[in-house]
């Protein structure tokens, strides 16, 4: 599955029209020395801000002193996925360029239900697995986090240490709040009529579906959130997901009403499928970062598979590739376009993020013997990989014994229907033992000839039918 990029709703790059503070900061020969976050909008890894009339005040705070900036990631599922790794990245950004970050794992929240970007309703979370979830997705966060010092910003001439990002709980505050106390002192900041007119409730409204009230108030907590930040870590920004420009502006005008203090709101794109549709958890192949669901192989190859269309936007926004790097990697590309430079860049360089230097490794091995004839490659693959380079192919375990003839192994593999149906497509020159063609299936099984280093035997019928054999031995 491919994506695209959503069109944004309103240009940042118009907001900044005159005078833009972008023309102040493409003097800067590095941006990671620069306060001033803003200049991300040349990635295109910022598309809108609230205010819109801001950015004079943005851009003074964030050259004036280290600033605070959250995002929030609801545990609705085990694992984070690509939309989160953007705003994460996003987030690296912010830490490159001094700032102070925090991450909101919001288990409270997450049993309530977003209702940005759904169709209808979320099934009622159970506390104790979302609560588990929590715990996963931070342990995602952590372990990238870490990836993002070791291989990128370490790598960065006298880069000194990143300030670590501090990650807090929702479920903290609101576990022992009154609920009339709440609503007393709270929801009486929040307007039905605003409420009512945001894209995510509207839609749902006039759809047959319809909205519960639980996900309604998601918007109330949501800039609760933001409001405990704030007085807590004097946290004036918040950044998400363009569909969360409803709640972030929820959020803004709480704090304002109630505390009568500036606060800042920027949204990143979204990424969507071939439909238009949120590129999340709900798609039929969400893209995890967690290898438990998805391995770096397959996280690799969704990368390299690429589109020559978005491959150049991709490195802006998920790698920390400079300008001029992407510059000469899209030229080398053009020239090229055969040997998908770009795309195997971009796979590289987000692999390494998610699943650090080994696990970028094993996608690499396994990508070349997805793409070679050579059985010694082959062979020096785990029986794990070639599990997932030959997708699909039945995996048989089998005792090796000595005197088991290629008849026997194929017929107790199920490679054929009976002995004659094995006799004629061997006689045609249909079958495979370690990719060189058999035709006597009286031929002995050997470990030295027919089994490979990794005590396996590719069997394969015809032109993509294999079977993996996966052979057991004391001996071996």
């Amino acid at each position: 599955m491919s994506f695209t990029f959503a069109k944004p709703r309103v240009s940042l790059k118009l907001l900044f029209n005159r005078k833009s503070v972008f023309q102040c900061i493409r003097q800067q020969s590095q941006y990671y020395e620069n306060r001033n976050i803003l200049n991300l909008h040349e990635r295109g890894l910022f598309e809108d801000l609230f205010p819109d009339n801001s950015s004079n005040e943005i851009k003074q705070l964030l050259i004036s002193k280290p600033q605070t900036v959250y995002a929030g990631f609801d545990p609705t599922a085990e694992s984070l996925h690509i939309g989160n790794l953007l705003i994460l990245k996003n987030l690296f950004h912010w830490q490159r360029s001094g700032h102070r970050v925090i991450v909101l794992i919001g288990t409270a929240t997450a049993q309530i239900g977003d209702p940005s970007g759904r169709s209808k309703d979320r099934e009622r979370q159970i506390a104790q697995i979302v609560r588990a979830q929590g715990l996963e997705i931070q342990k995602n966060i952590e372990k990238i986090s870490y990836n993002h010092e070791k291989y990128f910003w370490s790598k960065i001439p006298n880069c000194g240490r990143l300030k670590p990002i501090k990650f807090v709980n929702n479920e903290d505050w609101y576990k022992n709040m009154n609920v009339i106390e709440f609503l007393n002192d709270v929801g009486r900041h929040f307007r039905m009529g605003t409420m009512l007119l945001k894209d995510s409730v509207n839609k749902r409204l006039k759809s047959d579906f319809g909205m519960c009230f639980t996900e309604f108030t998601y918007q109330v907590f949501q800039a609760y959130d933001w409001y405990h930040l704030y007085e807590n870590f004097n946290c004036k920004f918040q950044i998400g997901g363009k569909d969360q420009m409803g709640n972030i502006v929820a959020g803004h005008n709480f704090i304002s009403r109630y505390v009568d203090k500036p606060a800042y709101g920027l949204t990143l794109p979204l990424i969507v499928d071939d439909a238009g549709d949120k590129f999340g958890k709900s798609v039929p192949n969400p893209v995890w970062v967690d290898p438990k669901l998805m391995s770096a192989f397959d996280f690799y190859q969704f990368f390299i598979r690429s589109p020559d269309s978005t491959v150049e936007k991709l490195l802006n926004l998920f790698t920390f590739l400079g300008p001029n790097e992407i510059q000469k990697i899209m030229a080398d590309h053009k020239a090229k376009p055969e040997k998908r430079g770009a795309q195997t860049a971009l796979a590289d360089e987000v692999t390494l993020l998610v699943h650090g230097e080994e696990g970028l490794e094993e996608a690499r091995r396994t990508t070349k013997a997805l793409f070679c004839s050579n059985i010694e490659t082959w062979g020096q693959l785990s029986q794990e990989e070639l599990s997932r380079v030959l997708k699909g192919a039945p995996i048989v375990e089998y005792k090796f014994r000595p005197g088991i003839n290629l008849m026997e192994l194929v017929l107790n593999a199920r490679c054929f229907i009976d002995k004659p149906d094995a006799l004629r497509i061997s006689s045609a020159g249909g079958l495979y033992v370690n990719l060189q063609k058999a035709t006597n299936l009286n031929e002995i099984i050997s470990q030295t000839v027919h089994i490979l280093p990794n005590r396996t035997t590719i069997i394969r019928i015809g032109k993509k039918h294999y079977w993996i054999i996966k052979w057991t031995l004391d001996s071996f």
